[in-house]
């Protein structure tokens, strides 16, 4: 434990929330180390529903092809009454348009999305250390500490700023005495397993009602004989252990002895936390995922929240250390917070109403699927600030079909992918100023693209089936910057290079020279800085 070297951030917590952040900290070209607790990754399917946002989160960093092959469309509910069964379309099932590539929630198991993001992190360089359990925490003005210990011992790591994302027992929040408010009700329970399955029709995400909030539900799992059931069980009752028990449990309820479990991969009883931790951080310490909020399985909403928070911390992380206001910092719970808030809102009212047999509550829909949850009226987003037809600040800036100097069309997505920010002049007047933005040299870097009808170079598009005049709601010229978490960082309409250029001072580093105490740290070359020509 002697003069350990000082890294970037440290992250607690090796599943979907850490893993994205430390995707996209890793690719800004940060030290970063990423532990659990646990000695393995995940097994289990439990949070199984990937919304439309997070599918465009995981596009950007770089890890959807794998999730996309992993899964599927979720089937229609089977609800079943006696011997009849009735199809119930759960999800409604979209089309993708130019300004909404994935429409679609996506039912994937969360051991592939894991496996998914640990593969996209092994591709940068970087590998989840498993099997290192955080015993302590301590900071300074300039640094954490933490001790961590594995089979090899204890070790202490020094970093600039930590993360917990190690779930709703998080050490982290605790080391932190941070208050998670909220409830855990004890009688009510749900059994979960993963099992081979015989004798049920893979084409529906079955489900067994009862009086009293008794349910039974078995839901198929992509590409394998898997199912996920979920057993909801009586206050008094007793988990089911062994095969046998759980089968003559799912026969008792259902009346279908055809059902038949051959092999269980996995167990868990799941009780419904609702909680919301007062802080999303203290000092130099921040937390993401279900360390800072729980919710009910309903809706599909933690995991995705999860990942969110990493990914709107990530490039504020990122621009701190490269010499950003740490008031940047700051946003991140101001920003989350609300939003966790909400969905633990949506999703228990969506728990309460499967217990009361309400139809409505198995319904799914935009509220959901995360595409509208917006930052507007936020620290960054100021409610006075100017708008488009469709969009204000803090918004999530569509996407959108362009053609390019050449002749090619692109997606609006795969210019925005990367950990850069994006600006988009769209008519002369915006271009003109956006020449005269000036950027940092240090810090995420900055892609400056301009739409209008001609092609002059290789920056400029055209948008000839009025995707992105349409999607945005442009009526003028106009000048957008959107942030590197795809949410519209400022809207000009008028004044573009003087209000765009006070937007981007509360995001970037403004001072060009280094701290002391940063001169005494070794320096990293971050790919974000200076500009995209």
């Amino acid at each position: 434990m002697n003069n350990p070297q000082t890294i970037d951030v440290l992250i607690v917590g090796a599943g979907p929330s850490g893993s994205a952040l430390a995707i996209d900290l890793v690719r800004r070209g940060l030290d970063v180390r990423i532990v659990d607790r646990s000695p393995h990754a995940f097994d289990g399917s439990r949070a199984k529903g990937i919304q439309p946002r997070s599918l465009e989160v995981l596009e950007d960093l770089g890890a959807l092809d794998d999730v996309l092959a992993g899964g599927d469309i979720y089937p229609k509910l089977g609800l079943h009454a006696g011997p009849i069964g009735v199809p119930w379309k759960m999800f409604p099932h979209k089309e993708a348009t130019p300004d909404v590539p994935y429409p679609n929630t996506w039912l994937i198991p969360q051991f592939r999305t894991d496996r998914a993001l640990h593969a996209r992190l092994g591709e940068l360089g970087r590998e989840v250390e498993f099997g290192k359990a955080l015993t302590e925490l301590t900071q300074d003005e300039d640094t954490v500490v933490a001790t961590v210990v594995g089979a090899d011992g204890g070790e202490e790591i020094v970093a600039r700023y930590a993360v917990g994302a190690d779930g709703g027992s998080s050490a982290v929040r605790k080391q932190l005495d941070i208050g998670f408010a909220g409830t855990t009700d004890e009688s009510d329970r749900v059994l979960i397993v993963d099992a081979s399955v015989s004798g049920l029709a893979r084409n529906r995400w079955h489900m067994w009602p009862g009086l009293g909030g008794k349910l039974i539900g078995a839901c198929p799992l992509p590409h394998s004989d898997m199912f996920q059931w979920m057993i909801r069980l009586t206050p008094d009752e007793k988990p089911p252990q062994e095969i046998g028990a759980i089968i003559d449990r799912i026969h008792s309820h259902t009346r279908n002895r055809h059902i038949q479990l051959h092999d269980i991969q996995w167990k868990s009883v799941f009780r419904p936390n609702i909680r919301l931790a007062k802080h999303y951080g203290r000092g130099r310490v921040f937390l993401v995922g279900d360390a800072a909020h729980v919710h009910t399985p309903a809706g599909a909403q933690g995991l995705n929240t999860g990942m969110q928070d990493g990914y709107n911390l990530g490039w504020k992380l990122g621009q701190v250390l490269a010499g950003a206001d740490p008031a940047l910092l700051g946003t991140y719970e101001a920003e989350r917070q609300p939003i966790a808030a909400g969905v633990l809102g949506l999703s228990t009212e969506k728990w309460g109403g499967i217990a009361k047999l309400d139809p409505s509550s198995m319904k799914r829909g935009k509220d959901e699927q995360q595409l509208a949850l917006t930052y507007f009226g936020g620290p960054l987003a100021p409610a006075d600030g100017m708008r488009t037809g469709t969009l204000r600040v803090g918004d999530r800036a569509p996407d959108a079909r362009l053609l390019g100097a050449d002749g090619a069309e692109t997606r609006l997505f795969n210019l925005l992918q990367g950990p850069h920010f994006t600006a988009i002049a769209y008519g002369p007047d915006a271009a003109r100023d956006l020449e005269l933005l000036d950027w940092p040299t240090t810090g995420a870097q900055l892609k400056r693209l301009t739409v209008g009808p001609a092609a002059g170079d290789g920056r400029a598009f055209s948008d000839p089936k009025n995707t992105l005049h349409s999607a945005y709601g442009l009526t003028g010229d106009t000048l957008l910057l959107i942030r590197p978490d795809g949410y519209i960082g400022h809207i000009a309409t008028r004044d573009f290079l003087t209000t765009t250029q006070a937007a981007v001072r509360a995001m970037t580093p403004q001072t060009r020279s280094r701290t002391m105490s940063q001169l005494s740290q070794p320096r990293h070359a971050y790919p974000g800085s200076g500009a995209i020509e």
